[in-house]
Formats: structure tokens, sequence, C-alpha cells
């Protein structure tokens, strides 16, 4: 595996730090940070005896022969063997001055050699003068360095974050790229380093940290993260070069309490109500009650997490597959839409968990699911077959087999692993696919029709989102298999401007055609068939029911 990028997600204007901190050990973080590597070392430990005692066990009996020649050619090495010392490759005249033999034995009194001084560091206490004399006009380097860096992490008003769930060389960290618009500058600001493979990340606006006590109206600039481990880690973006995250929802978030995460060869755990016991696939933050975060995992169960105390509030089984998708009801709040490899997808209100929940059917497993942000009495799915359903939530069926959408649409050939929703232009829709293509659709009452299809080069397409702010609105983050992540500025292609001129303002003149920015901005990394401005037979491909 060389480079990929598993999702991705923007953050809207207003909410980065203006000049975010660099992470600084304290000693209460540093109490917590030693709990959690005390843990990790401590398991490891484990890992490695059980793995030498099965080592021991297999050689122990040819071994027995051999122990007695060793010993006596040890006996005979010993003779005629010259004296061992970690500096032979210096004469013992020269090192007798510096007694490097003893230079890490502690002296409680710091007692000075024999003429009076402390050797070779005998003037540390000169340096630590200068060093500390912030009068000194010739001193200035330090701080002209700090001011320097302070400005390269500054984040402007009119920037925007894009968070980019990225492994590499099989090191897996997050990604949190700078978005200049008015430039045409993507770059990555920091990253974030994570224990397992990303599958998922989710932008909150509400600090969160493991003692909870978070002010109610308090704003923060947070992600939370799911992996292939069962754990979620909650991480602050406006602090660089954390070493911990600030709070972890599951098994392993209170490692001072004394339990250990079940090892890695024992018996794979059972789903609970406490804590995911498999990957998580989905996050979900509810944006009226914001101190409420959603999960779904592998093990088939949907979680529910109150941010405020770090803990599990609900446990749901809805499905009998593991659980990929979530979305909640923005009208209605305490709605749930899930999304299962079970080839089904609920709409459940948490609050009544023992109710019999509105379950829809489709063709194959799910891949991601979409309330349409501009009446929420539809929802979108998107399959494994390549295949958009467009389900009114009002009807639903008797069973999911007589499940029957108001539409469906042929998307791709292959699987359409991501698509996103214009929340801000009515009736946009983009789809990214298996097939490395992403497409941009035009949705009207009649059905949807494809307006332009390109590759953008990021090679299998997992991550297709749209900016959350009206002034970037037609801004298109794409990012897949080949690790890269672009911008597309979907306003410059004339096909776009054709469909969806006459819903937003006009792009401004000048702008260059098919604008896409990139971290590396390489004009030939993007291609585009010239028969895309005309919509391609295949936009029309759709049944209507």
């Amino acid at each position: 595996m060389s480079s990929m990028i598993t999702a991705a997600q923007w953050v809207p204007r207003g909410f980065a730090a203006q000049f975010p901190q660099i992470y600084k050990l304290d000693e209460s973080e540093f109490e917590r940070i030693a709990e959690l590597a005390k843990l990790q070392l401590n398991d490891a430990e484990d890992d490695l005896k059980e793995a030498q005692d099965d080592d021991d066990e297999e050689a122990e009996e040819g071994d027995e022969g051999k122990d007695e020649d060793m010993g006596d050619k040890e006996e005979e090495d010993k003779k005629t063997a010259k004296p061992a010392t970690k500096y032979a490759y210096f004469d013992d005249d020269d090192l007798k001055e510096y007694d490097l033999e003893h230079y890490d034995d502690d002296d409680e009194d710091d007692a000075p050699t024999a003429n009076g001084s402390m050797g070779m560091f005998g003037n540390v206490k000169s340096l630590a003068y200068y060093e500390s004399n912030k009068d000194d006009p010739y001193i200035t380097l330090q701080d002209e360095e700090d001011d320097e860096e302070r400005e390269d992490l500054q984040v402007l008003a009119t920037d925007n974050l894009i968070l980019s769930a990225k492994v590499e060389d099989e090191l897996a960290h997050l990604e949190v790229y700078v978005y200049e618009d008015e430039s045409d500058n993507l770059y990555v600001h920091h990253d974030i380093m994570l224990p397992a493979i990303p599958l998922c990340v989710e932008w909150l606006d509400i600090p969160v940290n493991a003692s909870g006590n978070v002010p109610k109206d308090a704003r923060g600039n947070f992600v939370a993260v799911g992996t292939m481990d069962p754990d979620i880690e909650v991480w602050d973006l406006d602090t660089i070069d954390c070493m911990y995250p600030n709070a972890i929802l599951g098994q392993g978030a209170n490692p001072s309490s004394g339990e250990k995460k079940k090892k890695k060869k024992s018996k794979k755990a059972k789903a609970n109500d406490e804590y995911h016991v498999d990957a998580v696939l989905s996050l979900a933050a509810n944006r009226k009650h914001r101190n409420l975060l959603a999960s779904a995992s592998a093990d088939k169960t949907i979680k529910l997490w109150d941010l405020n105390t770090a803990k599990c509030a609900k446990s749901y089984s809805y499905h009998t597959d593991k659980v990929c998708s979530l979305a909640w009801h923005t009208a209605e709040p305490t709605v749930l839409l899930s999304g299962s490899y079970d080839r089904t997808i609920v709409a459940a209100d948490m609050r009544a968990p023992d109710a019999k929940a509105p379950r829809w059917g489709v063709e194959s497993d799910v891949e991601n699911i979409r309330w349409d942000p501009h009446d929420q009495n539809y929802f979108y799915v998107s399959t494994e077959n390549g295949i958009i359903h467009y389900h009114d939530v009002r009807n639903a069926p008797a069973t999911p087999e007589a499940t029957k959408a108001v539409w469906t649409l042929q998307a791709h050939d292959e699987s359409v692993s991501s698509f996103d929703i214009n929340s801000v232009i009515p009736g946009f829709m983009a789809t990214g696919s298996t097939d490395k293509t992403v497409k941009l659709w035009n949705i009207q009452p009649t059905g949807p029709s494809l307006v332009v299809s390109r590759n953008l080069d990021v090679g299998k397409v997992f991550a297709t989102s749209f900016a959350p702010d009206p002034e970037v609105a037609f801004r298109l983050a794409v990012a897949g298999s080949s690790g890269s992540m672009h911008v597309w500025d979907t306003s410059t292609n004339p096909g776009v401007r054709s469909a969806f001129g006459q819903r937003v303002p006009a792009p401004k003149e000048g702008a260059a055609e098919d604008r896409l920015v990139g971290v590396n901005d390489d004009e030939s990394s993007s291609s585009e068939d010239e028969g895309d401005e005309n919509n391609q037979d295949e936009g029309d491909s759709m049944d209507e029911d």
C-alpha cells in the first residue's frame, strides 16, 4: 500500500483558530499521557513475553545438547579476551580526563572536579545566563523564529479547512489542509498520527475532553476519527503536535482504571451496550443536540455518545450486518438514518429504541446515505452496484422487499463509493466511484440528468464533498486511492454554469476553465472528455417508478 485517502470533510469558515497553538506538555497532561503510554507498553510487553515463551518451548529440546559445547568455548574465550569497554576505540589515557565510564552517575551535590570545574560541561551556567538574558540586544533569533512560525500557521477567516483521512506506506494519519479560495492554494497545515487505518471523520463544533465539564454553549474545532480499531479518537484541530487525543470513546477511554484492552490473539469480544468491538465505519454529529455523536460499526451496532461525558449513552441493533453509513435528520434531530451491508436502510427515532422503525431495501450493499438538504422528506442511497436511489420517507414499505423508490439512477458501472448533495445550490449532486470518475448531476422534478463526467486522476474515488459555505458552494473536494487531494471549482465548467447559473450568482468573469486545485498543482493531472459538455446518454439511463 503506497498512499490512499479514505475519507474527507470540509470545516466551515470561522471555526478554526486564527493562530493554532503548538502543543505544550504540562504536568497534568504528562500524567495522562504517561498512563496511556504505560498501558500500551504493558500490552506490548505481554505480547512479547508470550511470543518469547512460545519460542523457548519450541527450542528447548534442541538446545540442550548445544549448551555443554558452548560452555567450554566460553571458558576458553575468557582466557584470551581483552578487557571490554564501550569506548575501546579510544586510548585509555585519552579518556581518563573525562571519566566517561561514570558520567551517568548521579551526584547530589554536582561536585566539581579536582581543578574546580565541571569538566567539559563547566560552562553550562554561563550558557544558561545568555539564553535567559532577554535584555541582550544581540539575542533575537529565537523570537524571530517564533514569530515566523506563528505567521506560517495562521488561518484566515476566509480560509476553509479540509480534513483528510490518509494511509501512506502503512502509516495512518489525519491531514488538515488549508484551502485559500482567492489564491487557488491548497496545502497541508498539519497532521495527526493515528493508531490504525482511518475509515471515517466527522467534524465537531463542541470542545471534547475525557473529564467532561464542557460549558453548554462552548464552541470548538474538533474532529472525531473512526478507524479499523473499535475506539473513536477525538482531537483538537486548533492544537498542533498533540501526542494523544483529547478523548477516546470506547473501551480504551480510561487507562487509569487498570482495565486492559482485549488482546488481539484472544477471542473476539461480543457486541455490547458500552463500546464497539470492531471497526468504526461511519460517524454523524448531531448539529441540533451538539453533545450527541452517533457511530456505526462492523460489529452491527449503532452507538450514541454523549460528548459531555465521553460515554456511550445508548446502543442500537437495527441491522443484521455491518452498519456503514449514518445521517441525522436536520428538521427532526432525533431521527437517525442508517444504512447497512444487510441491504436495508432504517429511519429510527432515537427516543423510541423499542418502536418498530421503518425500513427500506436495496438491490446490493449500501455505500452511503444522505438526507435531501432542500426537502428532508426525501433521502438518497448509493449502492455497491453503482445505483442511486431516491426515497420518500413518508412512504415506508410494509417490508424491505416491497420498497419502491421515487426514482433510481444507474450513476456508475461500479460502486458509488461516495456522493454528496450541494446544501446551497438546489438539485446539484456529485457522485464518485471506484471506476475512477466523478460525475455531476442536475436533479429536477422529472429526475436527474448528467451534466459532466471527469477523471481527476485521484484513482478510485473515495471522497466527494461540497464546500459548506455559500461563498465557495461550487467547490468540490475529491480524493481517492492515489493519495492526492483536489479541489475542483465546478463553476468554471460550461455545463455546470448552464445548468445552475440561474440558481446562484454567476461566477466571476475571467475565471479559468475547469479550475482544479491540488497540493501539487499539476495542470496535466486531470483530464476531461471533449464530449462531456454534451450530456452523455447515460445521464438519461434512469428508471422512473
